[in-house]
């Protein structure tokens, strides 16, 4: 997951920066704040799973380093992975 945090950087990124993992139930979820997130037109990176049993699924997003703020609509009812 933190893998997709980077994918999605643009690189040279303050120290300030953090990479949060969030959760979703399941992969339905994770296509819908996709979907929110095109549509707001929030850049991320879609990471899919290359190998079997999950070949194509969709397991994480990447979202492009911004403001919490700017986020906040899309993420804050999401639980941080502990």
């Amino acid at each position: 997951m933190i893998h997709a945090a980077g994918e999605s950087s643009p690189g040279d990124l303050p120290a300030s920066t953090f990479a949060v993992a969030l959760t979703v139930p399941d992969e339905r979820s994770l296509v819908r704040l996709a979907d929110d997130l095109r549509r707001a037109s929030v850049a991320f990176t879609a990471i899919f799973e290359p190998d079997e049993p999950f070949n194509g699924q969709l397991m994480a997003l990447g979202v492009a380093p911004r403001r919490k703020g700017e986020l906040r609509r899309y993420l804050s009812a999401l639980p941080l992975l502990r």
